[in-house]
């Protein structure tokens, strides 16, 4: 994949020997231009001010000014496409997610070069996230968008009333999102929530525990075996791939196994939607969100073709229109929804 212009780049970290690394990593990308660099996030403030770039790399914790104020500030002056690079620690992990809170757009492990199989597949996954958001960053003002948005909304309004379980995907953008629907949903939401995001196994414990802080149900990270239950949302967990079976009678249980290498999402959406057509049927509302990729079209199809429901995200409010497009493309979407209607819209819904 190549775009037009060349993506400019701007890389900030503290670490000389890791600025250095990405710089060698993007600098062999197609396409991508490293335009400056900066060791702190006061100057990342500064160079994005003079250089103007497509992309900025960010750090996480650095001296003088941290990653997720200089985030603040960027987006506050100058709104640019921002990838967080954190390590694997659980407050790095935090501090990551504030900084998605904040306007970054994407993160990736600094590690992502050993998790992904060597540094070929890790330059495959940068070009990736960078294409991706370079792509973003030029995309038309939402403004120019709403009309549209709004209309589609009122041209696929059907929508089914014998819900049992609400599934959610999500990957690029999907921490906010998510953020989005569950702290508007109110205490006594009357069914269990699935939440599948394409996250590292040291995300997914601090971003439940976020979740569950902000919200007025019960969000916890899914473990081998828990029971679903009315008002409880459980987040599969990072490098795992999480399904669903019967316990006998109306029991199901959720069943945690470890990813396979060769899976390339770890969790995958479409495994859990497959899973929920084979034992929930017609019970299912899925709802698919922002998010790199197709994964979850699959999924989706299945769960259709069984009698559930599909609602996906509309491109205006979209970080990356990729997952809801493959979606809506292949008109699996019962409903296309702005991400700060759908909460509203689950809770009119069930």
């Amino acid at each position: 994949m190549t775009l037009s212009l060349k993506t400019r780049v701007l890389v900030v970290d503290d670490s000389a020997f890791f600025r250095k690394r990405l710089i060698e990593m993007l600098n062999k990308i197609e396409g991508v231009e490293v335009v400056g660099e900066a060791e702190n996030g006061l100057k990342a403030v500064q160079a994005s001010h003079q250089l103007h770039p497509d992309v900025i790399t960010m750090d996480v914790e650095m001296p003088v000014m941290d990653g997720i104020k200089a985030v603040k500030h960027i987006m506050a002056d100058a709104p640019t496409a921002i990838l967080m690079l954190s390590s694997l620690s659980k407050g790095s992990a935090m501090a990551t997610l504030d900084a998605l809170d904040a306007g970054a757009v994407d993160f990736l492990s600094k590690d992502f070069e050993k998790m992904s199989g060597g540094r070929e597949a890790a330059r495959a996954i940068l070009a990736e996230h960078i294409y991706t958001l370079a792509k973003r960053h030029n995309v038309q003002q939402p403004a120019l968008k709403v009309k549209a948005a709004k209309a589609q909304i009122q041209q696929r309004a059907a929508y089914k009333d014998h819900y049992q379980l609400i599934a959610i995907g999500a990957s690029t953008g999907g921490p906010v999102a998510l953020q989005t629907i569950l702290t508007s949903l109110p205490v006594d939401f009357p069914l269990p929530i699935l939440l599948v995001v394409h996250m590292p196994a040291n995300f997914t414990p601090a971003f439940a525990e976020r979740l569950n802080a902000q919200s007025r149900i019960t969000i916890k990270e899914a473990v081998d075996g828990d029971l679903l239950k009315p008002g409880l949302a459980l987040l599969a967990p990072g490098g795992t791939q999480m399904t669903i079976e019967q316990q006998g009678g109306a029991r199901s249980a959720v069943r945690i196994k470890d990813a396979e290498a060769t899976q390339m999402y770890r969790p995958s959406v479409d495994i859990t939607f497959s899973s929920l057509a084979d034992t929930f049927h017609t019970g299912v509302l899925a709802v698919v969100l922002t998010g790199m990729g197709a994964d979850g079209l699959e999924g989706a199809r299945l769960l259709k073709s069984n009698g559930s429901s599909v609602w996906s995200q509309d491109e205006a409010s979209c970080v990356v229109f990729g997952m809801p497009q493959a979606v809506q493309k292949a008109g699996l979407s019962d409903r296309v929804l702005p991400i700060n209607q759908i909460g509203s819209a689950l809770v009119k819904a069930v």
